[in-house]
């Protein structure tokens, strides 16, 4: 059954002139920008594509696997790293510092929801009033002495609801809801940002803590094996079958290389301290743990960097830069919102009683129900302005997020090209310690002869502990390229 309205009382026109402003806010426009994400225009493939798949001579690595983007660092098959990468994405302070914004985006974008919203508040009180006998009341008028009510008491106990609505007629807090939500899903690609940059950190610190592990087991080697000639000089010279100036030069030989041995060692101890920083742990906290000395972890010999495309989905750099050129889009139409009107309803629903047992009768209510518009007509061309601010905002915001794509992908050669050129240089120090050894072995053999002096040992015997020294570099650089590589695909945000 249909019950007409009677539009002819002024409190039936008041509701229906409210009902086009609650649509309006429910299904009108928003102003200003829809954003669309811009196309960005990449390469078919990248410039250094060759270097991806090009062969080496990498021992078991030779073979080019599928790479997992997401857990990179397990390819390296080093489970101490991946127990300190666990450790790390647990307590790393950037990482928890991450995870509080996007807490933090999240409670911001509940309070733009609110605004969709009325704002109610309930609200109750009771008063107890006694009328004076020695105030003028009516007898000011009539002549007689005393007050109006002298000495009368009343009771008045109220119970209520309070509403306030700014009614989004022009979509002004949508845009504003909008933004939030941008703001939350650029928070956390922020925090996959941070994990990546950070998983890359722990991994290079690691790869750098091996392979100086490695440099001071090589001087340490040499140094043994050059006292071993040291001693078999001063035999020599002893017996008068070489100068003495043999003896002193090799002497300078030991001397030299024990003194990188020092340097190396800080330098280990530093990079545990560093590692520990990354864990959020005290420095020395891993001192026992890291302190025996562990391979080079080695990863695949190539990794398939796929599309340039592709890091637009991928990197995290990006898609942060992305969703923050949306919400500066959307405050574009915040700011346009300011020049249009504003609609409002307030309104008030309670009960007024002179006693508690009547509070609630029927014929306690009361109520308000308040339209309103305001409309700043005169501002000296501030909302102007700042609609001209918030739109170079969104200029200056899509430029980074170019900016942002475009160094994507220039990580990414950058690195493939890195890994490419060392592992052609780990061929070539490969071949030079082989060479040099084959050199020290032979010069050794014709010194003990009488056949060479001894400045042909001392030369071999250098040149080798510096091939040796470049082969332990260019093995850790070709590992720390590696993670490189990943760390610009966008790779290990899980």
């Amino acid at each position: 059954m249909i019950f007409p309205l009677n539009t002819s009382s002024a409190r039936t026109r008041r509701v229906i002139a409210v009902f086009p402003m609650v649509l309006l806010s429910l299904w009108g426009c928003a102003v200003g920008p829809d954003y669309k994400q811009p196309d960005m225009k990449t390469p078919g493939q990248y410039e250094e594509i060759g270097a991806a798949t090009r062969p080496t001579t990498r021992g078991t690595s030779q073979r080019a696997i599928q790479p997992d983007y997401i857990g990179w660092w397990k390819t390296l098959n080093d489970p101490k790293l991946n127990g300190l990468i666990d450790r790390a994405v647990q307590n790393n302070p950037d990482v928890l510092a991450a995870e509080a914004r996007i807490r933090e985006a999240r409670g911001n974008r509940g309070i733009q929801t609110s605004g969709l919203f009325p704002d109610v508040s309930a609200q109750g009180g009771y008063a107890h009033t006694r009328e004076s006998q020695n105030l003028p009341g009516l007898s000011a008028f009539t002549g007689s002495n005393g007050g109006a009510f002298p000495g009368i008491e009343s009771d008045l106990w109220q119970a209520g609801f309070d509403m306030s609505w700014e009614v989004d007629v022009f979509g002004g807090t949508r845009r504003a809801v909008e933004a939030a939500k941008y703001n939350v899903q650029a928070a956390e690609w922020d925090r996959r940002d941070v994990l990546v940059s950070l998983l890359a950190e722990v991994a290079v610190n690691y790869i750098e803590l091996r392979g100086v592990q490695r440099e001071l087991d090589i001087a340490q080697g040499n140094l043994q094996s050059q006292q071993q000639t040291l001693d078999l000089t001063r035999r020599k010279a002893e017996g008068g079958l070489i100068p003495y100036l043999d003896v002193a030069q090799q002497e300078a030989q030991v001397a030299t290389t024990a003194s990188a041995i020092p340097t190396l060692e800080a330098q280990i101890r530093q990079t545990i301290h560093h590692l520990g920083i990354l864990l959020g742990q005290d420095p020395g906290s891993l001192t026992d743990e890291l302190s025996a000395v562990a391979p080079i972890p080695v990863g695949p010999a190539s990794v398939p960097p796929g599309l340039p495309g592709d890091l637009l989905r991928r990197r995290p750099d990006v898609r942060r830069a992305e969703r923050q050129l949306a919400a500066a889009t959307a405050q574009v139409g915040v700011a346009t919102a300011d020049l249009y009107p504003k609609f409002s309803i307030t309104g008030a629903l309670g009960v007024e009683s002179q006693t508690l047992k009547q509070l609630f009768d029927y014929g306690s209510r009361d109520y308000s129900i308040v339209p309103g518009v305001t409309w700043d007509i005169f501002n000296a061309g501030k909302v102007k302005s700042n609609i001209d601010v918030q739109t170079a905002r969104q200029a200056e915001a899509l430029q980074a997020y170019r900016k942002a794509v475009l160094q994507s992908m220039s990580d990414v050669e950058d690195a493939l090209i890195a890994y490419n050129r060392e592992q052609v240089r780990l061929q070539s120090v490969q071949a030079a310690v082989d060479a040099n050894q084959r050199a020290v072995d032979l010069s050794m053999e014709l010194f003990q002869k009488g056949s060479i002096d001894f400045l042909s040992v001392l030369d071999a015997q250098r040149s080798l502990y510096t091939a040796q020294d470049a082969l332990a570099q260019s093995e850790q650089q070709i590992s720390a390229d590696l993670v490189a590589l990943y760390k610009a695909l966008g790779g290990g945000w899980e």
